[in-house]
């Protein structure tokens, strides 16, 4: 395997430091269905998502993180019938973050139509 070292990347028109890209990029990225079909409609170093009950799944990264002090976020869009949607995500190890969607004005678990997460953290 060869090794290239560089200082900065650039497009043509805009330049960036290689550590941007190293550190802080996301190192994972998902947009899955919760709703109707559960599924993923797009993904960047995700092995799989899971339906582990109404509003609550999890989402499995190809690649472990050096710990399991790694950041993630999330949003979720609700349906016709209830948009007004919450969510939440919680690290499960250095290969998993959970994430749970619900309707914000009651609190009672919900399945989301669309769910986003996107997670930073050092790759082990």
């Amino acid at each position: 395997m060869s090794t290239l070292e560089v200082s900065n990347l650039n497009d043509g028109t805009t330049t960036v430091a290689t550590t941007f890209v190293t550190n802080g990029s996301a190192k994972v990225w998902v947009n899955f269905r919760g709703s109707d079909t559960f599924g993923i409609d797009n993904s960047f170093g995700v092995s799989s998502c899971d339906d582990d009950g109404v509003g609550d799944y999890s989402v499995n990264v190809t690649s472990a993180f050096s710990t399991d002090g790694f950041s993630s976020t999330s949003s979720c869009q609700g349906d016709s019938s209830n948009d007004n949607r919450g969510c939440c995500t919680d690290n499960n190890g250095t290969s998993e973050t959970r994430v749970n969607t619900f309707i914000c004005t009651s609190g009672a678990a919900s399945d989301s139509a669309e769910v986003h997460v996107t997670i930073h953290g050092d790759l082990a």
